[in-house]
């Protein structure tokens, strides 16, 4: 997970926002969280499954793929 250590990561979880949802992921609906790890935009995706949270990846958005931190660029 792009040597993001479990502090950094507990940190942009628990201060940071759900920017996308996506309620019919299998097999928990997930979301795509905005957090800040020292002046940093990271995206953190979460599987949200009934009894614990999953950590599928965390990663900085790039330009290619994002306007800004919270918006997503229209696909050609």
């Amino acid at each position: 997970m792009r040597n993001i250590s479990t502090d950094d990561l507990f940190l942009a979880i628990r201060a940071g926002e759900i920017i996308e949802s996506y309620p019919d992921d299998e097999p928990c609906p997930s979301a795509l969280m905005l957090g800040f790890i020292r002046d940093h935009a990271y995206h953190v995706v979460l599987g949200i499954c009934d009894d614990h949270l999953r950590v599928i990846t965390a990663y900085m958005p790039d330009d290619e793929h994002w306007i800004d931190a919270r918006t997503r660029r229209e696909k050609e």
